[in-house]
């Protein structure tokens, strides 16, 4: 045979055009690299100055006063533009400085814009000031490990995606001994403050290192981030501080656009169900951003099945004078119904097809999940506490693992003092599939909470979907609606009369509707014969007729589904004009705070929900927001989460809107196409629609008030 001889690679590579057209560096890269988002009025100013704020009321608990003496007291502070400071105040602004940032926990889009933020701002002030980024999360404190960050880096990653400048990690600085470490090396470094970006978890972190380190003169700031938008800052009279954390507004919109992409998709080819379950641990801020950005035909939000009672179960027990507490809150079963009806009436409209949107967090919110958690939680706990081995080292597969439970469950039955696992509890464990019972055993996370992230939620409630559509097909609701005008050129075509056929084939016709649905007795193809015979319509009591064969063919619906999981792919995407903004401006409040002496405080956005010209840098004390949540058996003070509220502008806007996005109905779907993300111009997409629906909510309620008041 004879041998094919090619350049070799480096040669290809080297001619000119193959290296313009394969760069590293595309148009829209260097294009992203030269954008500069605009800056809040202040930083028009040479320097700022911090004016506390005692408009906000904290309610303080009792705990953290004695955790957090140093920085409990701290408050609100607005940062303000100043032109000519005094000369002492001017001399400290300007004196040199080391600090210190990293990113803790998942990556979020606008991160590298922090820091951008925050160099150009120090650099600004006095060149001579030096950045450190601790490499790979909190253990680069830990462990000592740290780059300088210079002009040269900081220019290669402006407005771009991920954490990949100094990368992150999900280590925690919570133990005396880790603590002690950290301080060591801070001290070491000579550094001035530290600055903490990430989520709930690592803003705790630095309330904790910030008095840890408030003796020795090293500041300590957070940065709030995480796109699953669940930290939000309200203080006591339920004054927005922060309307949301960076990275959610990037997020969201990469997952609508890739779900309307589906939506395109099903429409289309017209036989999938997509099912897309979007990221989001706890909350479900980013289904309802998801939602409103692409109106799908069903999406799920958990804070409303926390929130559903089911009056007819109350009506039930109030007759036989008791009280059902399981009316409380959705069930497994509640949730798969409500799927099902909206896809049986989609296929009744001759849709047997579209797009789900479902959050990650789904199961949290559901009660009988719940309490198997709990349990579940307990028992692990006290496990791991009193054996030598850990329990899934003990029970190392489930069928060892529900042998051990069965255990427990009889030891109930002997021991009622003994009841965290009953007969009942079994029984309705072991109803459940194993790969549900599997997620339910996992092993829980550092801080011994269930790992939701592992629980293959649409894989849960959609096989309980499937199981129930199947039992409608075999009664005969679940039906794909046949056009009209098909069904009677298809008689036609075969020589028959559509109206002699119709009225015995149909539970529907002649009642000028566009669909027609055959009736629910009509289940096979021997109950065809029956029914037709019955009416009299065969001339061969023997044979159907192959068009109306063709047509209860038509009629028999097929579920076909894919699934879609959203969440590492938009963690990662190049930040919106929104974060790559925010970013930019929270970065410059970073260096405000520190050349102004704060410390135990997060930098924040006020008015984040209103246009870019009313946005203002402000500082939010960190040690008000805490609480106490149970972490790993035992109580613990951390930063409050904030969970979708159902009582939002932003909700009863999708809540009205759920039956026109189902659009189970002859007519196109009202799917929105939110379009691929831009970072430069302002545009519909400058900010979430959750904060704009939300803002107009609460003006549109101050303007009755004030109506009401006059």
């Amino acid at each position: 045979m004879t041998e094919i001889k090619h350049d070799t690679n480096d040669d290809v590579l080297k001619l000119p055009e193959v290296e313009r057209v394969t760069s590293d560096y595309s148009r829209a890269l260097k294009e992203r690299l030269a954008f500069t988002p605009p800056v809040c009025d202040v930083f028009s100013s040479p320097y700022t100055s911090l004016k506390v704020d005692d408009n906000f009321v904290f309610r303080l608990h009792p705990e953290t006063r004695k955790q957090l003496p140093d920085i409990i007291s701290n408050a609100v502070e607005r940062i303000t533009g100043v032109d000519a400071p005094d000369p002492d105040v001017k001399q400290n602004y300007e004196k040199k400085r080391n600090i210190g940032i990293v990113f803790s926990g998942g990556p979020a889009p606008g991160g590298h814009n922090v820091i951008a933020g925050l160099f150009d701002a120090m650099k600004g002030v006095n060149p001579e000031n030096r950045l450190y980024g601790f490499l790979l999360g909190p253990d680069g404190i830990l462990d000592n490990n740290y780059i300088e960050i210079d002009a040269e880096l900081v220019n290669s990653y402006r407005n771009l995606g991920g954490f990949s400048m100094i990368q992150t990690g999900r280590t925690k600085i919570d133990t005396p001994a880790k603590m002690k470490m950290a301080r060591k090396t801070c001290t070491e470094m000579n550094l001035d403050a530290l600055v903490i970006v990430g989520g709930d978890d690592s803003n705790t972190n630095a309330a904790f290192l910030a008095q840890e380190l408030y003796k020795d003169g090293i500041q300590v700031l957070g940065v709030p981030k995480t796109i699953d938008g669940d930290i939000q800052v309200r203080d006591n009279n339920g004054e927005i501080l922060c309307a949301m954390s960076f990275g959610f507004h990037t997020a969201a919109r990469a997952f609508a656009h890739n779900i309307h992409n589906l939506c395109s998709d099903c429409s289309s080819d017209v036989k999938y169900w997509h099912v897309c379950k979007v990221m989001g641990r706890s909350a479900s801020h980013l289904a309802l951003e998801v939602a409103l950005q692409v109106h799908p035909n069903i999406a799920l939000i958990g804070e409303e099945l926390a929130d559903f009672v089911d009056e007819d179960r109350i009506r039930q027990a109030e007759k036989q004078g008791t009280i059902d507490y399981t009316a409380y809150g959705a069930t497994l079963r509640h949730v798969s119904r409500l799927i099902c009806d909206g896809i049986v009436r989609r296929a009744a409209a001759g849709k047997n097809f579209g797009v789900i949107v479902i959050p990650e967090g789904l199961l949290e919110f559901i009660n009988e999940i719940q309490v198997f958690i709990i349990k579940l939680n307990t028992i692990i706990a006290d496990y791991n506490s009193t054996h030598d081995t850990d329990f899934h080292s003990a029970f190392p597969v489930l069928d060892d693992k529900l042998d051990h439970l069965r255990a427990m469950a009889r030891m109930s039955r002997e021991n009622h003092i003994f009841s965290i696992w009953n007969t009942r509890d079994d029984d309705l464990f072991n109803v459940l599939p194993p790969f549900f019972q599997e997620g339910l055993l996992t092993e829980r996370d550092s801080h011994g909470n269930f790992q939701f992230s592992q629980m293959e939620t649409d894989k849960v409630i959609m096989g309980l979907v499937k199981d129930y559509l199947k039992i409608l097909t075999e009664r005969g609701v679940y039906k794909n609606g046949i056009k009209a005008e098909w069904y009677r050129r298809t008689m036609e075509n075969g020589g028959l009369d559509p109206d002699r056929f119709g009225p015995a084939l149909f539970r529907n016709y002649k009642k000028e509707n566009d669909f027609l649905l055959v009736k629910e007795s009509i289940v096979s193809i021997k109950t065809l014969k029956q029914k037709l015979g019955k009416a009299g319509v065969l001339d061969d009591p023997d044979t159907i007729p192959k068009p109306v064969e063709n047509v209860y063919t038509a009629s028999v619906p097929k579920f076909k589904t894919q699934n879609h999981f959203y969440g590492y792919d938009g963690r990662g995407n190049d930040p919106t004009w929104f974060d790559c903004t925010y970013t930019y401006n929270l970065g410059r409040t970073v260096f405000s705070l520190v050349a102004n002496g704060a410390t135990g405080q997060m930098a924040a956005i006020y008015n984040l929900e209103k246009q870019f010209t009313e946005w203002e840098p402000i500082s939010i004390p960190i040690a008000p927001l805490m609480h106490l949540e149970e972490r790993n058996g035992r109580l613990t003070m951390v930063l409050e989460k904030a969970y979708a509220d159902t009582d939002s502008m932003a909700f009863k806007v999708f809540a009205a809107a759920r039956e026109k996005w189902l659009a189970a109905c002859s007519g196109p779907d009202c799917y929105r196409r939110p379009g691929p993300i831009r970072y430069a111009g302002l545009s519909e997409d400058a900010r979430p629609m959750t904060l704009v629906l939300n803002d107009l909510g609460r003006q549109a309620a101050k303007n009755r008030y004030t109506g009401l008041a006059q």
